[in-house]
């Protein structure tokens, strides 16, 4: 027998059983699993059980999945908002003062670690501390169903932009412009078609992952042949593959394996090296401020016409430090620009702002509602277009999710209630198609509270069928909905024992089991065509 492999199976089982228990604790008392993944590297980083090589290229491809699924979500138009680049470009700079008069005012009363800090490398370490977490907000917001709603796509636009940012400080930090070879990357736009066409005929199934990965591997590739990030390169094969129909598809087949590889990046997080009571202490002394990022984000996003609650809701998601401050941070270690305790202090300030993120957004929508009033306050009177309130007319039923379940529910509804149906669905381009079809509908985000506060208060909305394609943006709609004192009836769709029991938990008065009723439904066609 094999010792040596079975001491290696052993070993894999061990760390695998502590990461999956310390994520099962932190879900058991209401936070991430990612948290507890973080916990299980710091604990790793103690022993000498875990393959780090294995993890570290984990790592790596799970973010880049995450940037190419991410692609897949972007339209372009929404990044060449001044909401989302001028917001970008102003909290970057701003930021990066900030942080470097801080750290020479902590050196001017004697802080160790700052007082042989030169200006260059504090302005290193400042813009290490710039960046908001991609893989943290993007997790969070695909666990709360907000990836397709306005604060989410702010969010997405600003991490983007901020992306860029450390792209092209890793080009310059490496010496390493990119090759005039990068002028043929423009080909990849005429070349889209044949991609189209491929994944087009790839079908469903295991084609179609294994086509995700290739576009999403090899994009990476290809601008590495460049001497540009390839990171960078599956974010654009992303955005190119977003127009085909079948996006959504690959997006839902693609999210499993990229959340299965990202557990390398939580992983190797702790890996960094060992805390010492030095580092955890100037870890906690820089954790907090992350509140004046947040502060700044949501002063910024303000001035620029968002709503408040578009305002607060995008700055609770971006108020945590990022995954690409440790890259800053190790080159500066590489080449002797800062000290090594820099980088693990700069790892568990990353894990203390992803505790308090997880905490702060779980409660976000309730902070808004409580404090509407005072944050109301600070916005401003002018309203983007994209950024209003829903107008339901006299409707007395709302359909909330316009995809294929939602769509058939209208068209049953309307030969009842007549033209006082009307539908809401997030995507633009579903409601651009479904008044095209003659459907009364309109777009916008179902968990907005300002928005129920005005069906309360303007419209006559007797009856809600919540119809959408994710259960944790269903329990964000139900939660809005008892908070701003809905009064009339709720009907949900489920697919699984487990929601419709969560679902009536909450109060929902009707609960639409798809599976079963569809089922059942199947059956009386059939029985009645005999």
């Amino acid at each position: 027998m094999d010792f040596a492999w079975v001491a290696i199976a052993l070993n894999d089982f061990l760390w695998i059983g502590l990461t999956f228990a310390l994520g099962l604790l932190a879900k058991q008392i209401g936070l991430p699993p990612m948290l507890g993944f973080l916990v299980s590297g710091f604990i790793l980083s103690t022993q000498n059980i875990v393959d780090r090589d294995l993890l570290e290229k984990m790592a790596d491809l799970g973010i880049t999945l995450l940037l190419f699924t991410i692609g897949l979500k972007i339209k372009v138009k929404n990044l060449l908002r001044p909401q989302v680049w001028a917001v970008t470009t102003i909290h970057t700079s701003v930021v990066i003062a900030f942080f470097t008069l801080l750290f020479f005012a902590f050196a001017a009363v004697g802080i160790p670690k700052f007082t042989d800090l030169s200006l260059e490398t504090a302005i290193l370490i400042a813009f290490a501390f710039s960046f908001s977490s991609t893989v943290f907000v993007v997790k969070s917001m695909e666990d709360k169903g907000e990836m397709d709603s306005l604060h989410g796509r702010m969010a997405l636009g600003v991490l983007i932009f901020q992306d860029i940012f450390a792209v092209l400080f890793l080009a310059v930090s490496a010496n390493k412009l990119p090759s005039v070879w990068a002028l043929a990357l423009i080909l990849l736009i005429p070349l889209r078609h044949v991609l189209y066409a491929v994944l087009k005929q790839v079908g469903r199934g295991e084609l179609l992952v294994l086509y995700g990965f290739l576009l999403a591997i090899g994009g990476a590739e290809v601008f590495e042949l460049v001497s540009i990030k390839g990171d960078l390169g599956a974010l654009i094969i992303g955005m190119i593959m977003a127009n085909h129909l079948k996006s959504e598809e690959l997006v839902k087949n693609m999210l499993g394996f990229k959340d299965l590889f990202l557990l390398g990046f939580f992983l190797t997080i702790g890996l960094y090296g060992q805390p010492t009571l030095e580092t955890i202490t100037l870890a906690l002394l820089l954790t907090p401020f992350i509140l004046f990022k947040g502060a700044l984000f949501f002063f910024l996003f303000v001035k620029f016409n968002l709503r408040a609650r578009t305002s607060l809701l995008s700055t609770i998601n971006l108020s945590n430090y990022s995954e690409f401050g440790l890259i800053v941070m190790a080159i500066g270690v590489v080449n002797q620009w800062i000290e090594p305790d820099w980088l693990i202090a700069m790892a568990l300030a990353l894990a203390f702002s992803f505790v308090f993120s997880a905490i702060i957004n779980k409660y976000g929508n309730s902070l808004y509602t409580k404090y509407r009033d005072m944050w109301k306050k600070l916005q401003l009177p002018e309203r983007l277009s994209y950024d209003k309130l829903l107008d339901m007319g006299d409707a007395h039923v709302a359909v909330i999710g316009m995809g294929t379940v939602g769509t058939g529910a209208y068209d049953q509804l309307i030969q009842k209630y007549g033209d006082k149906v009307v539908g809401v669905d997030i995507y633009a381009d579903t409601v651009e198609n479904q008044v095209a079809d003659n459907r009364n509908v309109i777009q916008g985000d179902p968990s907005d509270a300002d928005f129920w506060d005005r069906v309360n208060q303007e419209h006559q909305i007797k009856l809600v069928l919540l119809t959408l394609p994710r259960f944790n943006t269903t329990m964000a709609v139900i939660e809005q909905l008892k908070e701003t004192g809905f009064k009339g009836h709720i009907a949900a769709t489920a697919k699984f024992p487990d929601e419709i029991v969560q679902l009536n938990e909450k109060g929902v008065d009707t609960v639409f089991n798809i599976f079963t009723e569809a089922g059942a439904g199947f059956a009386a066609h059939v029985v009645n065509q005999n």
